[in-house]
């Protein structure tokens, strides 16, 4: 009796063991799964980082802020440090401006502009040079990091885009759009492309930087998780022994 009660008291303990192990499978699958979707996720997030930076130089560089219109008086357009005016007298424009040499630059806005502009260009390409810490740190640490500056991009941008129309009122954009000209009234003329993919960059960063910080804390429950899949396989395999 003894000996058929133990051997009872082992087949349970058999079979409990053996209704543990598909409950261990499926987690293991789980978590499979769940860093294949992470890894996939961070694969499209940094390709559109990438395509973020691109898009962030192009605004940078392009003087298609603000262009002429059919009213205007001159043809021409300016962008953030360079720009482009005619003389009345032929179809040839004249070209100024340098980022190199701040006091070609017509307004004080302008100025500012390019600054803030070339500053959150700056830090979107230092967010991609730290994609090399993925190889040596911790990757939820990575993530937030370049949430963060992203986000401080998203920020220059906003601020870049805000101050250009201030320096609407100059005597060089007036030469081109007009006298109705003002600071935030462009009179004649009219907004280009440069700064339509301007104001669509700062979205664009938002959604990088929030989708950033989801990953770092998706990585954080990847760990802890991790975590507690070896805790329970080390106690099935105590149980078992």
């Amino acid at each position: 009796m003894p000996g058929a009660a133990a051997g009872t008291a082992a087949a349970a303990a058999g079979s409990a063991a053996a209704g543990m192990l598909p409950a261990q499978e499926a987690a293991k699958i789980y978590h499979t799964n769940y860093v294949r979707n992470s890894r996939a996720i961070g694969v499209l997030w940094a390709i559109f980082t990438i395509c973020f930076a691109i898009v962030n130089v192009v605004c940078f560089i392009q003087p298609y802020w603000i262009g002429d219109g059919v009213d205007t008086p001159q043809a021409g357009y300016f962008g953030l440090f360079h720009y482009c005016i005619g003389n009345g007298f032929s179809r040839e424009l004249t070209c100024r401006g340098s980022f190199t040499d701040f006091s070609s630059l017509p307004s004080g806005a302008f100025k500012a502009a390019s600054f803030f502009i070339g500053l959150s260009m700056m830090l979107i390409i230092a967010c991609i040079v730290c994609f090399i810490l993925f190889f040596f740190c911790n990757t939820a640490t990575v993530y937030k990091i370049c949430a963060w500056m992203q986000l401080t991009s998203a920020a220059c941008l906003v601020l870049g885009c805000m101050i250009f129309p201030d320096g609407w009122d100059s005597d060089e954009v007036k030469r081109m759009c007009g006298e109705k000209t003002d600071k935030y009234t462009l009179g004649a003329c009219s907004v280009r492309w440069a700064y339509i993919l301007a104001i669509i960059g700062i979205l664009d960063a938002l959604i990088l930087s929030f989708l950033a910080f989801v990953l770092g804390n998706r990585q954080d429950s990847l760990l802890a998780e991790e975590l507690k899949l070896e805790n329970k396989v080390l106690l099935s395999q105590s149980s078992l022994e």
